[in-house]
C-alpha cells in the first residue's frame, strides 16, 4: 500500500481558526486575519475543539493518491459519500496482468496462499480470454474489456485520488480506525491520519477511533481493547 498526499489547504490550521473566529468576531475580515498568530491559532483551536463546533474545520481539505490496494478496500472507502473520487477504470485500461493483493491470513497459510494464488492466475485466463473471443466476434477492444472486467475478483488491484475535508477525515477516522474495521481499510485509515498530523497536528490531536474521547459505540461487539486502543493513539 502507497499512501501519499498530493494537496491540501495551505496554512490549514489557520483558516480554520481564522473561520470560526469570523463567527465570534465583530472584526472585520482584514484585520482579523492580521491578528492570527501561531500561538493565538493554537489557543483558539483548542477552545474549539472543546466547544465541539466543527462546521469551521470544512474549510480545510486534503487530497490523498493511494497505490497497491483492493477494489474490496475502494467499495468500501466510496461509502464515505461527502468526497470526490476519481479511480483508475477497468472499461478503459485493459489489464494484461492484473496484480491483486493476498490477505495477511491466506498469505501466512502455505496451502491457502498457493489456491488463492491459483484463483488470480485461472480469472487472469478467463478475462483473456473473453476479451480475445469478444473482439473476434467484432466487438472493439474497449467493448470487449468492458465486458470482460466481470471476471476479476474484488482482490484486483486498483489506483484511486479522492479528496475528503477535515470534518469528513475526522469521521472517517472514527470509524476506520477502529479495531472492528476490515483490515486493509484500517490499514488505510492509519496511514491517512499519520501523514494529516504532520500538516495539522492540532486539528487532528484527537484523532482516531471513537473510542478515543468516550466509550466504545460498538456495544457488545467492542474488541474489548480500549485502554491499548488509547495508548496506541494517545
Amino acid at each position: 500500500m502507497n499512501v501519499k498526499i498530493v494537496e491540501h489547504t495551505p496554512n490549514p490550521e489557520r483558516v480554520i481558526a481564522s473561520a470560526a473566529k469570523l463567527c465570534y468576531s465583530p472584526t472585520d475580515i482584514d484585520s482579523l486575519l492580521q491578528k492570527q498568530t501561531p500561538d493565538n491559532v493554537e489557543k483558539f483551536l483548542k477552545m474549539l475543539v472543546e466547544m465541539g463546533h466543527e462546521s469551521p474545520i470544512e474549510h480545510v481539505s486534503f487530497t490523498f493518491a493511494v497505490e497497491g490496494v483492493s477494489r474490496s478496500l475502494s467499495h468500501q472507502l466510496v461509502r464515505h459519500r461527502i468526497a470526490s473520487y476519481s479511480q483508475q477504470s477497468q472499461r478503459y485500461v485493459r489489464l494484461n496482468q492484473f496484480k491483486y493483493i493476498i490477505p495477511p491470513e491466506i498469505a501466512k497459510d502455505s496451502y491457502l496462499k498457493n489456491v488463492y494464488i491459483q484463483h488470480m492466475i485461472n480469472s487472469q485466463r478467463t478475462y483473456d480470454e473473453l476479451v480475445y473471443g469478444l473482439i473476434a466476434s467484432g466487438r472493439s477492444e474497449k467493448e470487449a474489456i468492458e465486458d470482460a472486467r466481470y471476471a476479476f475478483p474484488n482482490a484486483c488491484e486498483t489506483r484511486i485520488m479522492f479528496t475528503m475535508n477535515a470534518r469528513v477525515l475526522m469521521n472517517f477516522f472514527k470509524h476506520r480506525c477502529c479495531n472492528r474495521a476490515q483490515w486493509e481499510i484500517k490499514a488505510l485509515a492509519d496511514e491517512m491520519l499519520k501523514l494529516v498530523k504532520e500538516i495539522a497536528p492540532m486539528i487532528f490531536n484527537y484523532a482516531g477511533p471513537s473510542c478515543l474521547c468516550g466509550i466504545c459505540p460498538e456495544s457488545k461487539m467492542t474488541c474489548g481493547k480500549i485502554n491499548e486502543v488509547k495508548e496506541l493513539y494517545g
